[in-house]
């Protein structure tokens, strides 16, 4: 591995490792197979608190930093990356509360999830997913009852059958365009109506529970709106922000599992009386894998660690999301290839790594987007004339 990790960190990973292999990984490939993923599997990691870990002591959580944090999740990742989603969509939701909101919004939020539950956030929508500036979501304020009455069709929502709690996104001034959005703290029990739609069908990442989530007529107090109306948008770009490395984290994981399960294949496969790790163009690929993970998983630590410093990650956040996926489309892509015929069969694990990378080229704003936030970024970096500020 190409990061030297402190006593801690090691420790920390021995025990992801051993609580996934045993208690996880015997049920994913039915849980993949049938697109249902078991709420009780996730009773070991919140025991171990996986859904708190970078979350404060004083509110519960672990107290990890983003770059412990991130460690962890790679190892969960090699196990089912659709797994760690519903974790870490918990723990990023609760981040940016904490970061957005008041100290009581987050002690309450904390509350509602630290034994054992599950949060999301509810931004896209089946007209708004590359610009969520056109969502078409409501809250109107009711002045006799100090409340938000919100009316809002969420899709593709991770977490979104299972959460205790939402941070739902909503206009509250719909003239005013992206500064007309606001967030807010919606519990499953609001008074309203809540109606989750079928789980979503996908390609990958089929442990990750997603479905389309309703809210008609739902009332908000008004000590739920996170920040000051028309935040929401800001609040909706930081969240992204934050959670755009740890699709990298996850992608990390993946592209790992991969070279394992393709150095295993190529050391005991054989053909013309040696095995196929002779060959030097199953080895030229095995290298490219390499060099393509070790890369990847540096860039994470440098972002994860920028974040833990406070610095703002909008464009290194993008970079790390953007080269991590698409150098790891690629690993798994030759993971496949280096399994022959065998790695188009379901009984062997690389064609399920493959369909649960795609996502992560897609998914928190596709890598074309990122393209475009990555260039705005440099536009304002290097200023008129071209010249570096």
């Amino acid at each position: 591995m190409s990061l030297m990790y402190t006593r801690e960190q090691s420790a920390m990973i021995q025990l992801v490792q051993k609580m996934m292999e045993n208690e996880v990984k015997p049920y994913v490939p039915e849980a993949d197979k049938t697109g249902k993923c078991p709420r009780e599997l996730y009773r070991y990691a919140f025991q171990m608190g996986l859904h708190m870990a970078e979350i404060p002591k004083e509110y519960g959580g672990v107290g990890l930093s983003y770059e412990s944090a991130a460690v962890i999740f790679e190892e969960v990742a090699k196990v089912d990356a659709g797994y760690a989603l519903g974790l870490v969509c918990t723990f990023v939701a609760l981040r940016n509360v904490i970061l957005a909101g008041t100290k009581e919004q987050a002690a309450y939020f904390a509350e509602r999830i630290k034994e054992g539950g599950f949060a999301c956030f509810a931004l896209t929508e089946a007209g708004a997913g590359s610009d969520p500036a056109a969502m078409r979501a409501t809250a109107e304020y009711d002045p006799e009852t100090n409340e938000y009455i919100l009316n809002a069709q969420k899709t593709f929502i991770t977490n979104g059958a299972w959460a205790d709690i939402y941070v739902v996104f909503a206009r509250t001034d719909t003239a005013a365009g992206s500064r007309g959005i606001s967030a807010f703290l919606v519990e499953r029990e609001a008074p309203g109506k809540i109606v989750i739609g079928r789980e979503e069908d996908k390609m990958g990442l089929r442990l990750s529970n997603t479905v389309d989530v309703t809210f008609r007529n739902v009332r908000v107090p008004a000590d739920r709106r996170i920040g000051k109306e028309g935040d929401g948008f800001k609040l909706a770009m930081r969240a992204l922000n934050l959670s755009r490395p740890f699709l990298a984290v996850l992608a990390v994981g993946i592209m790992q599992r991969a070279l394992d399960e393709s150095m295993r294949y190529a050391m005991n496969r054989s053909q013309f009386d040696h095995p196929i790790i002779d060959f030097q163009m199953v080895q030229q690929m095995l290298a490219d894998m390499a060099i393509r993970l070790e890369t990847s998983r540096c860039l994470v630590n440098n972002t994860m660690r920028m974040m833990d410093a406070g610095v703002d990650v909008q464009k290194d956040g993008a970079i790390t999301k953007t080269f991590v996926t698409d150098a790891g489309q690629k690993v798994v892509a030759d993971a496949v290839q280096i399994f022959g015929g065998y790695g188009y069969n379901r009984d062997y694990p690389v064609e399920k790594l493959m369909r649960d990378m795609k996502a992560f080229q897609i998914t928190e704003g596709t890598n074309q987007i990122q393209r475009m936030t990555i260039a705005s970024c440099l536009k304002q970096e290097y200023g008129k004339g071209g010249k570096r500020r």
